[in-house]
């Protein structure tokens, strides 16, 4: 029989579904995979067994939860829009504890990094497509990212 994961893995990968856009995440190693999905149960597969666990707790109250910055009406519309390349995992900044490449107000030059985005263990810097000042930030550091997600408007 295999070993069950510590309930703290399973619980921080809901907690990572409930902040993020995704509806799934999968998680293998050694042997057995976790999946978390937002159809409304979490489970743990293994190649010997499946074991299905209650969804998450509600989510912690408003106040424990950073404010999300002004969104505007459709940021996907806007033509400043920055969109991302691919899946992965946004940073903000070019490591832990650094300052952010750009915060709002920054005046970028086309091919500027702007933020990274960690895909399969790559980190992939995304670049200005054009010259401007950045207006709005959408994504947060080490938030999940899905392809063509708006990352941040571009003025």
């Amino acid at each position: 029989m295999a070993k069950l994961p510590d309930s703290k893995l399973i619980k921080e990968l809901a907690d990572l579904l409930d902040k993020s856009s995704l509806t799934e995440i999968e998680l293998e190693a050694d042997g057995m995979r976790i999946r978390v999905a937002r159809q409304g149960a979490t489970q743990m597969v293994t190649s010997q067994q499946t074991i299905a666990q209650p969804a998450p707790a509600a989510p912690a109250p408003a106040a424990d939860v950073a404010p999300a910055p002004a969104a505007s009406a459709n940021p996907a519309s806007n033509p400043g829009a920055v969109k991302s390349p691919m899946v992965g995992t946004a940073y903000l900044a070019p490591e832990p504890g650094a300052k952010d490449f750009v915060t709002i107000g920054s005046t970028v030059k086309q091919g500027q990094t702007l933020l990274i985005i960690e895909a399969m263990k790559t980190m992939n810097p995304i670049t200005a497509p054009r010259a401007g000042k950045v207006t709005e930030i959408i994504v947060t550091n080490e938030q999940p990212v899905e392809f063509d997600e708006v990352l941040l408007i571009i003025e």
